[in-house]
């Protein structure tokens, strides 16, 4: 009788399992995962609601504006076709390789018959020497529920503002344009606030391939409740590849000062608007100065106040548009307007004008000082913070009282 074992019988022979293989499951998610796993929060609602998501709700919203951007983005639309089982993406036209392709496409050399190979030999991973010595990598952080709730209602103020056209999604370009603190982006489907920049170069923390250029750590708040500190020119290539700009507010829309327009009861007064305005001139005296603008108070609607503008000189007898008009509850807008101009004194204009009759007028409330510049001094006024602050006329910035 033969006896022998052969190798099936003992591999069959494993009653404890100890032959047994489990193939290792990494948690780790790359960049494809994550956006296969957004996708399909938006296959999963649909399957749910039987309808695409809409702008009805913020939870609602968020997946719209993923998948907006997915119908936008021709790299993403290639990786989730495959997972498009409700035809979201429409068609899509797919990268076929060739044997030529996946040929060249060998980044770890596995194809190679260099005599010299060696499976222990690396020759397509970075060498230490050429990462940046102390360089890290921006982790999300959670915020405190405390902490963030200033943001959140920043947040949710702005996708109001969206839904009403106030302000517009568009498409994200130029760096150094465009990438500015306490701006609002879109990335990855995701809203975030570019709270701070810190541009001060430290040569220990930026590689060597950037430290000629304009760059620094940033702080900056996700509407998840995540904080980041990723570095600027990280944060612009990746609103490059995935982001959107969110655009300023449409300085035609009326702002309401002092008191929330949602909040406006019986004991509230309407008192006045402040407005800023600029002038349709074609004088080349007056067209060609930059960052003119007039700051004044009306009692009556701003409209019906500058009908009437081409035969007044306080507007320079020449029709002027709105930039921006503040609605002020609650407190003497006169008072508010008088602040303004003292404020601004250094930049008011001095121009000599001369009226149907010869007589000379000189008006006192055009003044050249950038419109954003403008803008932070009313909220300073606001914050009662005002009396901290100067205007630089030299380098138009307002600047802390030493």
């Amino acid at each position: 009788m033969n006896n022998k074992k052969t190798l099936d019988d003992i591999f069959s022979d494993d009653d404890f399992g100890l032959l047994d293989s489990k193939p290792k499951i990494s948690n780790v998610k790359n960049e494809d995962d994550r956006l296969i796993d957004s996708f399909e929060e938006i296959n999963s609602f649909i399957d749910k609601n039987a309808r695409e998501p809409s702008a009805s709700s913020m939870s609602e919203y968020n997946l719209l504006a993923s998948l907006r951007h997915f119908k936008e983005d021709e790299t993403s639309k290639k990786i989730l076709k495959p997972f498009d089982r409700h035809n979201l993406l429409g068609y899509v036209e797919m990268d076929k390789p060739t044997i030529n392709d996946i040929f060249n496409d060998d980044d770890l050399g596995l194809l190679e018959t260099d005599s010299e190979l060696n499976i222990f030999k690396f020759n397509h991973t970075p060498k230490p020497q050429d990462k940046a010595e102390t360089d890290f990598v921006a982790q999300r952080k959670p915020l405190k529920e405390k902490e963030f709730e200033k943001y959140e209602k920043m947040f949710q103020t702005v996708h109001q503002e969206i839904r009403e056209g106030k302000r517009q999604i568009q498409v994200f370009k130029d760096v150094e344009t465009h990438l500015k603190e306490e701006r609002f982006y879109l990335l990855d489907g995701l809203l975030l606030y570019l709270e701070s920049v810190n541009l001060k170069r430290e040569k220990e923390d930026l590689g060597k391939n950037t430290l000629r250029r304009k760059d620094g750590r940033t702080r900056i708040i996700f509407e998840n409740a995540t904080l980041s500190n990723m570095l600027y020119r990280s944060l612009g290539k990746s609103l490059y590849n995935n982001g959107k700009l969110i655009t300023e507010l449409n300085p035609l829309y009326t702002e309401n000062l002092f008191v929330d327009t949602e909040f406006v009861n019986e004991e509230d007064t309407q008192t006045g608007w402040i407005y800023v305005l600029k002038s349709k001139s074609e004088n080349p005296d007056i067209s060609d100065i930059k960052d003119l603008y007039k700051i004044g108070f009306s009692s009556t609607s701003v409209d019906e106040r500058i009908k009437n503008a081409k035969n007044e000189a306080t507007y320079l007898f020449t029709d002027v548009k709105k930039v921006a008009t503040y609605k002020v509850y609650n407190r003497n807008a006169d008072k508010l307007e008088s602040l303004l101009h003292r404020f601004f004194a250094k930049a008011c204009l001095n121009v000599d004008l001369f009226d149907t009759k010869g007589q000379r007028i000189t008006p006192r409330e055009w003044f050249v000082v950038p419109f954003d510049v403008i803008e932070k001094v009313i909220h300073l006024i606001l914050n009662e913070n005002i009396v901290n602050y100067q205007y630089d006329v030299m380098d138009k910035k307002i600047k802390f009282k030493q």
